[in-house]
């Protein structure tokens, strides 16, 4: 298999104060929170996107904003997002993908190395779907091998909410094999946001 024929997504808001990171901004403000996303969707992005093992796409929300060389830290493939919740918009990127395993991460885990992608792709040699759960019971990646056959397993997901992962796993069709890998943190509040301060001092 070729690298274009790995697709790595990661799923990106466009860095616009007051647009992003909304949850952790009610703890720590508007600019802090603008910050934090800018910072970590280039660090996160920049290695990814150099990475000769696949290939790097940005799914953008707003699709307005596919078009923006200069709002984006990295100048690869885009496409859009669309309309619907966080599940609806993951199945139509996993569905319109080029042929070969889809992996899709989001673009706000300070965590993510080019490591954790290889160790997705080559799980996806044995397995149908792969998983990199998050700390708050969601999950930081999710893949699918998309051969013999894709499934849609985003539907009736709780977004936002410890159930998210168990939700997704259990529509996984009948036989399919998962692999797990490591649990890295989602940053969303104020308390994580402190506590990963702590971590790079």
């Amino acid at each position: 298999m070729t690298p274009a024929q790995r697709h790595l997504v990661v799923m990106a808001k466009a860095p616009r104060m007051g647009r992003v990171k909304t949850r952790l901004a009610a703890d720590i403000g508007t600019l802090a929170a603008w910050n934090f996303y800018r910072r970590t969707l280039a660090r996160v992005v920049r290695p990814l996107a150099r990475d000769p093992r696949w290939t790097l796409w940005l799914a953008v929300n707003p699709d307005a904003t596919v078009t923006d060389d200069q709002l984006w830290p990295v100048r690869s493939r885009r496409i859009t997002q669309g309309d619907g919740d966080l599940g609806r918009r993951m199945a139509r990127v996993m569905a319109v993908m080029p042929t070969g395993p889809v992996v899709i991460i989001g673009a706000d885990i300070p965590g993510i190395r080019p490591c954790h992608i290889w160790q997705a792709f080559k799980a996806m040699g044995r397995h149908d779907a792969v998983f990199g759960p998050a700390a708050d019971g969601g999950y930081w990646l999710v893949g699918q091998r998309r051969t013999p056959r894709m499934a849609d397993i985003f539907q009736n997901v709780r977004w936002s909410s410890a159930d998210a992962l168990a939700d997704t796993r259990a529509n996984l069709p009948t036989g399919w094999r998962a692999h797990t890998l490591g649990i890295l943190t989602d940053v969303d509040d104020g308390p994580t946001y402190a506590a990963m301060g702590r971590q790079d001092t």
